[in-house]
């Protein structure tokens, strides 16, 4: 701290006790001239104290000068000395007296001079350690920021170290799952293959006989049908024989017309019944035909199906495709005239 400021905290520190004016005057006059060796003025007394008019320092200042001269002034009581002796004996002690305040003002001087020194010293070797006392702060800022900042990562490295290893426990558990998933998948796929070769087998064995009971079918249809044309054969032959001998012998055969229309009715009946018969055969044929195609479609289904899952699977072997012959529609017999009389 300098003088000035050390002069201005004495200076308030005396407001502070609440003196009178002149007494505050009187008191920094003494700090000046005692303590820091400053001849007081009126003008420099008033800008510290900064009270009153501008008299009152003035008044003060010759109070604290008359007063310090009645101080210094040695005077010698003696009833026995005459006044010259008394007055010549004061003067000297007078001058000793100053004498002596000078020489302590010189030594006053010099040591605070040496102090004043030892002041500036210790102040630049207290802002010599102010500012490395700065320095050390800013960095052991920098330091902490530094140590938070690597904390901050590590934290963050552990936390990301955390995670991935919890994304591999994870993906460990995935991978498990879907190997166990495969081997069930691969387990299904086979049990779906051995039972897709049974119903494959059993649907080729009903084709096979489905195939057989429709040749069976056509073939006795067919028989019947044949049976139905010679006996239609039959019939018209006999109708032709008939009108052959109605017309070889007119007369008979109107003898005989009774004969022969009741002949021609029960012919004519059993033309009919061979008809509805041959009808009806055809009607089993075509119903018989309807379930050959039918079945037929069917069996191409199935053998697309087969092809479809073959192909999924990947199987290398190629089934042949079933091939089911196509039997010929047979032609219904042609439907007799119906003779007119």
């Amino acid at each position: 701290m300098s003088t000035e400021a050390k002069i201005i905290a004495e200076i308030e520190a005396l407001k502070a006790r609440d003196l009178e004016t002149q007494d505050l005057y009187r008191e920094v006059c003494t700090i000046l001239f005692f303590r820091y060796g400053i001849t007081p003025t009126a003008n420099k007394l008033y800008q510290y104290v900064r009270k009153g008019s501008m008299s009152a320092p003035a008044e003060a200042l010759a109070r604290f000068w008359s007063d310090l001269r009645d101080k210094s002034r040695v005077r010698i009581e003696h009833p026995d000395l005459p006044e010259s002796l008394k007055a010549a004996a004061g003067e000297l002690v007078a001058s000793l007296w100053s004498q002596a305040q000078a020489g302590a003002q010189e030594s006053l001087a010099a040591f605070r001079l040496e102090a004043q020194e030892l002041v500036a010293n210790s102040q630049q070797a207290c802002e010599a350690a102010d500012q490395a006392r700065v320095a050390a702060q800013t960095e052991v800022n920098q330091t902490r920021g530094a140590l938070r900042d690597a904390n901050e990562r590590i934290l963050q490295l552990e936390r990301n170290l955390a995670a991935e290893s919890a994304r591999t426990e994870s993906l460990e558990q995935q991978l498990e799952a879907a190997g166990r998933q495969q081997i069930t998948l691969e387990a299904a796929l086979a049990e779906a293959r051995r039972d897709y070769s049974a119903e494959l087998e059993k649907s080729r064995v009903e084709l096979r006989r489905t195939e057989e009971r429709l040749a069976a079918n056509e073939k006795r249809a067919l028989m019947e049908i044949d049976h139905e044309r010679q006996m239609t054969a039959k019939i018209q032959r006999e109708l032709q024989q008939l009108r052959e001998n109605w017309l070889m012998s007119e007369e008979r055969q109107r003898n005989d017309l009774a004969a022969s229309k009741s002949e021609l009715v029960e012919t004519r009946q059993k033309l009919g019944v061979a008809e509805g018969k041959q009808n009806e055969l055809r009607g089993v044929v075509n119903q018989q035909l309807e379930e050959l195609s039918v079945l037929r479609q069917s069996q191409a289904r199935v053998e697309t199906q087969l092809a479809l899952l073959r192909r999924e699977v990947e199987l290398t072997q190629e089934a042949k495709l079933l091939q089911a012959s196509k039997p010929t529609t047979p032609r219904g017999p042609r439907r007799n005239r119906k003779l007119s009389i």
